[in-house]
């Protein structure tokens, strides 16, 4: 398996209590959405404008679980978006999320992703190949005095005074739990700022400033990450990078430029941005699909039945099928109450416009199941 290449990254400067807004720009060589889109279906099915420079996306599956409808979709419109702007796609296995990580996932992975019919130009690229420009970003965040050491237990943060919940997963950090800044030593007189000598988590300092987000799907957002979430974990005591930091270390070392997910990680981009402002490097273009929800209106899970993939090949459930019902979740004619049942991942690159995109979510129901699963 290939491991992605060490890039250095620039000393960030330290950002004051008083920083300006964030609101950088994204990369100028890859191509806007709708006006893109458009000038390649004038060019024709397959092809695409040449005033368009092509961009770099990535599939970036967890192997923490199957593969189920919800990811499909977003995989589906990645890879067509891709396909259609002439993107390089490549494919990182995210899989730094420790004991919830199954090695098998890994190959199930690769061989669903082959069923629907989705290819890429590079990997799989594994995250735990190589830990090293993770703990480079680190060390120069520590120098500037931007991270902190933080030993305290979620039951310790929830008895902290105006600690709400910020997600179903995740506490608000209270702002005076902060320590002072430089110099920052705990009680013995440790350097609680100098990443790599204690096995605790470490946390960014959180400048109080709004983050803009110009999102290619759900359009302009604004978030304020020092009053939603306060001062978020980027090392855990496990001894890895959490997500927000390891994302953005892999997406800058990997050269990516668009990054295709779902509406429901739309926050982390701003916690995102702040990490890519703070490293110097440039943040990528965004494109936040809305999700694909259970009945129950809540983002699609386990405890709406068995949606793995996996589960439905095994039914005997052809990849065109499965290919139709997410055309139709994704503003393509296809699926349930039209005449298209079955549908090639061909027909499915060649028909997706993000402009017919439906901007809401998409509610998956037991009639669809049923549909699936008919003969």
């Amino acid at each position: 398996m290939t491991s992605p290449p060490d890039s250095p990254h620039p000393v960030p400067p330290r950002l004051p209590p008083d920083a300006s807004p964030v609101t950088e720009s994204p990369p100028p060589a890859a191509p806007t959405s709708e006006a893109a889109l458009e000038a390649s279906a004038e060019a024709g099915p397959g092809r695409i404008d040449p005033a368009h420079r092509p961009g770099v996306t990535r599939l970036a599956p967890s192997p923490t679980g199957a593969l189920h409808l919800g990811n499909a979709r977003t995989f589906l419109i990645n890879w067509a978006l891709a396909r259609q702007l002439g993107w390089k796609v490549l494919l990182r296995i995210e899989d730094l999320d420790g004991p919830r990580v199954k090695p098998e996932y890994i190959t199930q992975t690769l061989e669903v992703l082959d069923w629907l019919g989705i290819d890429w130009d590079e990997g799989p690229l594994i995250q735990s190949d190589d830990p090293a420009p993770y703990r480079q970003a680190m060390h120069e965040l520590s120098r500037q005095g931007m991270i902190y050491s933080c030993s305290l237990t979620r039951k310790e943060i929830e008895a902290a005074a105006s600690a709400p919940h910020a997600g179903a997963q995740e506490l608000r950090y209270p702002h005076h739990l902060r320590p002072a800044h430089p110099p920052d030593t705990d009680s013995s007189g440790v350097d609680r700022s100098a990443f790599g000598t204690l096995a605790t988590n470490y946390r960014l300092r959180v400048p109080d400033v709004p983050v803009s987000i110009e999102d290619q799907v759900a359009g302009a957002t604004n978030h304020h990450p020092f009053e939603e979430v306060g001062d978020f974990v980027l090392w855990t005591k496990a001894g890895v990078p959490s997500y927000q930091l390891a994302v953005v270390v892999d997406d800058a070392r990997q050269g990516v430029t668009e990054v295709v997910r779902g509406a429901d990680l739309l926050p982390s981009a701003a916690r995102q941005q702040l990490i890519y402002r703070a490293l110097k490097l440039p943040p990528p273009r965004w494109w936040h699909l809305p999700l694909v929800l259970g009945p129950d209106g809540r983002r699609l899970a386990k405890r709406h039945g068995d949606t793995r993939l996996s589960s439905y090949r095994e039914l005997g459930v052809s990849a065109a099928r499965i290919r139709a019902l997410l055309a139709g979740f994704s503003g393509i004619a296809a699926g349930p109450g039209t005449p298209i049942d079955a549908l090639s991942a061909e027909d499915f690159r060649e028909s997706f416009r993000i402009a017919t995109l439906p901007r809401g979510p998409i509610t998956l129901t037991e009639e669809n199941h049923r549909w699936l699963i008919s003969d």
